[in-house]
């Protein structure tokens, strides 16, 4: 309907204006109503944003049914539909400082000389419900819908354990809507795609054999994009039955219509959730100014995989509930509230190609090329890993499809899937390579049920070689600053005539300024990674990578050979990581140390001994003592012990220096005497095993700055917690000293933890 105004905006306006308006409704009804999104939230964002900048600048252009006016997506139609006692309005969002601090200013113009306080916390992705009691008893469930009308889906919320059928306590109100969101444990949405891809690759064979006999083919289950899609799905289930075999769970943020009491701040009114029993978040905090709103924002910006479900930001609200009602509300969205986006996680993009990269340990691993770069958790991206061939087999994902990618944190960019309703039938399927591309070595299962493919030319490939060079270098390994995976495929090219100044790891540490000054490198453009001409010879062009262009030594010539000095008395567990033994990671390499504090020990023990050793187990043991048996892996570590390197745990000659053997303990938070990983050194080189999960087991949590919910855990199950004054007493006194300085008394019996008190 045009309105007053109307045939003065631009013609290419309206027409923009129309096409927008169009495909945002589209795409609101895939994810409201199909639970099958074809973009990502990030990109709807980007277009709502362009549309409401388009109604700002030509109002005529706004009408009742603009989509800048809507709250969620209508009903679907599979459920009853129901009409909200109070309207569920939508928030608007902050993409930046600069729109934070304008909303804070106007919250401040609006209530200049008033007292009043935020309320922050986290905006879970789920599916937004209300939850409707009288006189207790749970009468209706419903989805937000368009905001004033959503789906009746009573029977499938009743299923949802912590969702109570009747309100607990004395003061129970006459009637109360509860808004929250339903959501799917992350942990738990993994383990169900991966069951959902386990089935789709049974069913792919029984196809095979289906079609042989000429009988129609059972169709492929299709994947979650998401935790929100997950538990969109699982909520709008006819059959309730399948509702209950999911795990969902539900987090209540606020309350809509209400007879029979009044409350005066948000927060008080989470304490009388939580005593009629509903689930309330555990993460809110009442903060007096925007800076710490900001502190708010920033930690759980860096800590936002530690919580058990999905966030893609965070809410903020004036607290004071006289307040919201004196800030009133736009047609959808309230003015004393707003949310905080994070950087999208998850994003759509162009699939060009896929690759395959061949590892350390020479596995071949299949990995995306994305048509274009794309931003994603804050950073540029156009590759991602997927994992091996039946992977892209499970996922369906095909050439020239757009593809769903994520990054979690630092986190490997991974493909969660395609979007399937964005095919045009020109997609092709991936066929896996028969032998490496680096050396020609043909690729293969290493044993018997392996569904890896691998290089077996471990000792001549380069692409194993570089790869391992760059993972001894690493911050798992000996963390030698200077030599990243740059340096190591520097280092590793051959110098024509003469060999690569390293041919395996034995070579690391008799580096000399000789051998080092002559190494070149090519010079790649920026944008495609190809090599770039020489203007001159038309060759590849090549430049000194440890010399200036006089030939005289950089920098980093220097500084390398200074740390790989360094490296050679570094924790023994380090060693051991670094050699790139199949199955031996981290935590493996300090079982091993912890238990034998010598290499050559290591090394010498038997299949079984190693295998009873705490953390190793029979797969570990096997791959040792194979390792071990291939001669040119013997004479690397000949090398090492002739350039000086220690192969004996820093005080395992000595009696008592184990104080804290049968320990197991927990590190998270940000230390102030400590990093991360010197703090979990300080501990396992006194005999102490430092685990990433808090548990009954657990004799000590050590706690800094932000530690998320590994404290929570902690305190819910009474585990001591110490802060960097208790864990200096830990590392020097002992576990005894620590649970004093606690206030606790002595643990009864070695090794197992005792009932704590209130943790410090």
């Amino acid at each position: 309907m045009a309105v007053e105004g109307w045939e003065d905006v631009p013609a290419e306006v309206r027409r923009r204006h129309v096409e927008l308006a169009a495909e945002i409704e589209d795409h609101r009804a895939r994810y409201y109503e199909q639970d099958a999104p074809t973009i990502s939230d990030a990109e709807f964002d980007r277009l709502m944003r362009e549309l409401e900048g388009i109604e700002a600048e030509h109002p005529a252009l706004v009408t009742p049914d603009s989509p800048t006016q809507k709250v969620g997506g209508a009903a679907v139609g599979l459920f009853a539909e129901v009409e909200h006692r109070e309207r569920l309005l939508s928030l608007d969002n902050a993409m930046d400082e600069e729109e934070l601090a304008a909303w804070a200013e106007r919250v401040a113009t609006e209530l200049s000389g008033i007292d009043y306080h935020y309320l922050c916390e986290l905006k879970v992705d789920g599916l937004a419900v209300n939850l409707t009691y009288e006189r207790g008893r749970l009468v209706q469930a419903a989805t937000r819908g368009d905001g004033r009308v959503g789906e009746d889906i009573t029977a499938n919320v009743r299923t949802i354990k912590e969702i109570p059928h009747q309100l607990q306590g004395e003061d129970i109100p006459e009637l109360v809507e509860i808004r929250g969101e339903v959501y799917f444990p992350t942990e738990a949405f993994d383990a169900l795609n991966a069951s959902f891809a386990e089935e789709n690759e049974r069913r792919r064979q029984e196809n095979e054999e289906r079609a042989r006999e000429g009988k129609r083919p059972r169709a492929m289950i299709r994947l979650f994009m998401n935790p929100r899609n997950a538990a969109a799905g699982s909520l709008r289930q006819k059959d309730p039955l399948i509702t209950a075999s999911r795990p969902l769970h539900m987090v209540v943020h606020g309350i809509g219509a209400r007879v029979g009491f009044d409350i005066d701040c948000q927060s008080h009114a989470y304490d009388l959730l939580r005593a009629w029993g509903l689930p309330t978040a555990r993460h809110n905090r009442v903060v007096g100014t925007l800076e710490e709103v900001r502190a708010f924002i920033k930690q759980y910006g860096e800590q936002r995989h530690s919580v058990e479900h999905e966030i893609d930001g965070v809410v903020v609200k004036v607290d004071e509930i006289a307040l919201q009602g004196r800030l009133g509300a736009t047609s959808k969205s309230p003015r004393w509230a707003i949310a905080w986006k994070y950087p999208p996680e998850e994003v759509t993009a162009k699939l060009a190609s896929i690759k395959v990269g061949i590892g350390r340990t020479g596995r071949a691993t299949p990995y995306a090329v994305l048509a274009e770069p794309v931003k994603v958790a804050g950073s540029m991206v156009q590759y991602a890993t997927l994992h091996n061939q039946q992977v892209v087999k499970a996922k369906g994902v095909l050439l020239g499809d757009t593809v769903v990618l994520r990054k979690a944190g630092d986190v490997i960019p991974e493909i969660l899937g395609p979007v399937e309703d964005l095919r045009d039938g020109t997609e092709r399927e991936f066929v896996m390579p028969t032998h490496c591309h680096e050396c020609g070595t043909e690729l293969r299962p290493m044993s018997e049920g392996d569904i890896d493919l691998r290089c077996p030319n471990a000792q001549y490939c380069p692409a194993q070689v570089r790869e391992r060079i760059a993972y001894l270098g690493g911050r798992e390994s000996l963390d030698v600053e200077g030599l990243g995976y740059v340096a190591a495929t520097a280092l590793t090219q051959p110098l024509e005539p003469a060999e690569a100044p390293v041919k395996n790891e034995g070579d690391i540490f008799g580096l000399t300024e000789e051998q080092l000054l002559p190494i070149k490198v090519l010079v790649r453009d920026q944008k495609t990674g190809m090599p770039k001409l020489d203007d001159r010879t038309g060759k590849e062009k090549e430049v000194p990578f440890f010399a200036t262009t006089k030939g005289e030594p950089k920098k980093s010539l220097a500084l390398l050979l200074e740390n790989l000095d360094k490296a050679k008395d570094r924790p023994l567990w380090r060693y051991v990581n670094g050699l790139s033994i199949r199955h031996v990671g981290p935590v493996a390499a300090q079982a091993l140390a912890r238990e034998f504090r010598d290499l050559d020990r290591i090394f010498a023990a038997s299949e079984e001994e190693l295998a009873a050793a705490e953390g190793v187990g029979p797969t570990i043991a096997k791959a040792i003592k194979e390792w071990y048996a291939e001669e040119w892996h013997r004479e690397i570590l000949e090398k090492w012990r002739a350039a000086g390197v220690r192969f004996t745990e820093a005080g395992a000659e000595e009696e008592g220096e184990r104080p804290l053997e049968g320990l197991t303990v927990v590190v998270t938070g940000t230390l102030a005497g400590h990093t991360r990983d010197g703090a979990k050194e300080a501990l396992t080189s006194r005999g102490a095993k430092v685990t990433g999960s808090v548990s009954k087991k657990t004799h000590f949590v050590v706690v800094g700055d932000n530690p998320g919910s590994k404290y929570d855990k902690a305190v819910q199950l009474g585990v001591p917690v110490l802060d960097d004054a208790g864990f200096a007493v830990l590392l020097d006194r002992g576990a005894d000293a620590a649970r004093a300085h606690l206030g606790l008394a002595p643990a009864g019996e070695a090794g197992a933890p005792e009932e704590a008190g209130p943790a410090a």
